[in-house]
């Protein structure tokens, strides 16, 4: 798709080098681009991605692009850098990642300053999708959720305990599942239920990560992803009640940084 900037857009599947190989990345990107570009004229190539928060996982999606744009620099970062950049451009702030997972730096307008580890799917990610449909499912099963919650998952997940223990343990990428009930969460929005997990998630990720950072009270926080996008009311909520500033809210940071490195 190319927008009124002259802009083509291309989407593809979300890449981890934890989880894909160099050569699955690169199977991937050969059949969404087709004839749809041509590798040989491309002449820098920014990458942000999860998981590339080391030289080896960076350089398993850098050899995969390599084998790609042959002919191009390619620079290959966290995608913590690339939500600092989408959000705070050139200034200091704190960045958000809330979708499948979550994340957060401290930036200070040029580089990544600070960042309160993130222990993953199985230890952390709070607030994030997988956080929020870990904690759906076991209201589920622990019999917590009102009646009327408990007859609309019923039919959510028809093959019930079975069913969600086969995606969990018995097929990849269980976070991506664990995050899909973000959608039942989306459609029951104004359940009291829900707006109370919602909340509890998020009070979890602000006090555990970005009350940590330095100048918290006095920086904007600024978030990217979906689940940020989608429940900005309640994030805004628990920013509000500890005195923080809610800064922007991104559902996709792709044109911020189209946008970032074409006027820097």
């Amino acid at each position: 798709m190319v927008n009124s900037t002259g802009t083509r857009t291309i989407s593809t599947m979300g890449f981890n080098p934890v989880f894909h190989s160099e050569n699955k990345i690169y199977q991937e990107l050969q059949e969404v681009f087709g004839d749809d570009v041509t590798p040989n004229k491309a002449v820098k190539v920014y990458y942000y991605g999860a998981g590339c928060w080391d030289e080896k996982l960076k350089g398993v999606v850098s050899n995969a692009l390599t084998r790609i744009f042959y002919n191009a620099d390619i620079e290959v970062e966290h995608d913590l850098l690339g939500a600092a950049r989408a959000t705070c451009g050139r200034k200091p702030g704190i960045a958000c990642i809330l979708g499948t997972g979550s994340n957060s730096c401290l930036y200070n307008g040029a580089r990544v300053t600070d960042n309160v580890t993130n222990l993953g799917y199985l230890l952390g990610d709070e607030g994030s999708g997988t956080h929020l449909g870990k904690s759906l499912i076991r209201a589920y099963f622990y019999r917590e959720l009102p009646r009327s919650l408990r007859s609309e998952m019923d039919k959510a997940i028809p093959g019930g305990k079975e069913e969600i223990l086969k995606h969990i343990y018995g097929k990849e990428t269980p976070n991506v599942y664990l995050a899909s009930f973000t959608k039942f969460m989306s459609q029951n929005i104004g359940h009291p239920f829900i707006q109370r997990l919602l909340y509890n998630s998020f009070a979890e990720f602000i006090d555990r990560h970005v009350r940590k950072y330095d100048n918290h009270l006095s920086l904007p926080i600024h978030f990217i992803g979906s689940v940020a996008y989608y429940f900005q009311d309640v994030i805004r909520i628990v920013l509000e009640e500890r005195a923080m500033t809610p800064g922007n809210f991104i559902q996709k940071p792709i044109d911020n940084l189209v946008s970032f490195h074409t006027h820097n």
